[in-house]
Parts: structure tokens; sequence; C-alpha cells
């Protein structure tokens, strides 16, 4: 638990810069607040993974028939514009890996193709950052000294559209820089993709990690500080 601590507590309060935020997964309802404190603290924050559509779309993109949080445009263009209020980085696809649906089986054989991130058709849906974004993503980490990476870039559980978490999770086991991944499926994907013992830190606390990112105080950390 003091690892954890040292870490996470280190990356958010006080990180080596610069200091690079990478996020995915599903949802932006499940990231709100990590969105809001993460901006305040990094110097760049990257996006990728299904998150990513709203933020495209709150940019007034075409996002097809990729996931969406309608409810959390507003918020999206709020947090667009407080990154540039406050003078950061947010980067999010410029290309998506697209096909008709969700792979069924997830991890079966798909038809995917890249396309530009505004020219994403009306029936198609995206699945996976393209290889354009990759290489921005990869360079972005590589500049960074410290980074905090939480949720995949794609459909990681399918060989086809693992390619954006794979190229990120290269990127980071490549960087000389202090690299925290934040449990969940950002330690599966590590893990089962290769990388884990290439990251400084991985976070066994999934949903307790993403708590600590979004800067609030834990309850068991509380009381191992008061019993000091």
């Amino acid at each position: 638990m003091q690892k954890e601590i040292n870490f996470l507590g280190n990356a958010v309060e006080n990180p080596v810069r610069p200091f690079v935020a990478i996020l995915g997964g599903a949802k932006v309802a499940d990231k709100l607040n990590v969105i809001n404190n993460l901006l305040e603290k990094c110097d760049t924050l990257i996006i990728g993974g299904g998150m990513a559509f709203t933020f495209l779309k709150a940019q007034g993109l075409e996002i097809g028939k990729s996931l969406c949080d309608d409810e959390k445009l507003d918020y999206c263009k709020e947090m667009l514009e407080k990154a540039k209020k406050l003078g950061k980085k947010l980067l999010l696809p410029v290309d998506t890996g697209i096909a008709a649906g969700f792979p069924d089986p997830i991890d079966g054989p798909i038809d995917v193709k890249y396309v530009d991130s505004d020219k994403i058709p009306a029936d198609m849906e995206g699945l996976d950052i393209g290889p354009k974004t990759q290489e921005l993503f990869a360079n972005a980490a590589k500049t960074a000294k410290t980074v905090v990476w939480n949720g995949p870039m794609g459909v990681f559980e399918n060989p086809t559209l693992a390619k954006g978490t794979i190229a990120v999770a290269k990127a980071l086991a490549e960087t000389d820089a202090t690299t925290i991944i934040g449990g969940g499926d950002s330690a599966a994907a590590c893990n089962q993709l290769g990388f884990a013992d290439k990251m400084s830190h991985i976070s066994t606390g999934g949903g307790a990690s993403l708590e600590f990112l979004e800067g609030k105080e834990l309850p068991g950390v509380y009381a191992a500080d008061d019993i000091k």
C-alpha cells in the first residue's frame, strides 16, 4: 500500500515534469472527476478508447455508431475549454479503426479499416485508435518524465483491435519516465500483452486508483497516515 501511495500520490501531487496522463476505457461518466483533476495537474492529457468519441462529437464531428455519452457532451466541451484556458495539451485520436459493429465473439475475426477521425461513416463504429494516433500518443508519452495511464485505447481483448493499446504500452515500456498504470483494464492489458515488467508501478487498485487520481481522500490511506 505504501508503494501505491508513493507512486500514485507523487505522480499526481508532485510529478517530475513533463507529466503526461493517458485516459482510455469506455465511458466519460466513469472518469469525470479524474479528467477534471488531471487537467489541473498534468502538462498533456491524452484521451483514447470509447470515451474519446464523446469528445470528438462535442467538437461537432460525425462518430457513426461509436460509443457516446450524450449526456456528457457539454462536460466534454467544458473540459476542452478548460484545457485551452490552462494552456494544457489535450490530445484526441486523429484517426480511428472502424468496423461494421462490435466483434462477436469479442476475440473473433473482424474486418477493420482506418479513417481520419472526422471521416467516420454514419453506419460504422470506432473500436480502436489508428496508426497516426498511435504515433501521436506514443511520441507524447516519450517526451514525459512521469506518465499515468488508466484505460485501454480500444477493444484490446480482440487481437485486431489491440494495436492501439499495444502501441501505448510499448511506448511506455521504452521510455525512461516513471510509468504508473492505474489498475483495471490497463493493468490487465499490460499483463496480457507482456509489458508488465517494463512499468515502474502497476496499481492493483482499479477503482481505488481512479479515486486517488480524482484527488479523493481514501479512508484506508487516511487511517494509515493517522496511525503514523
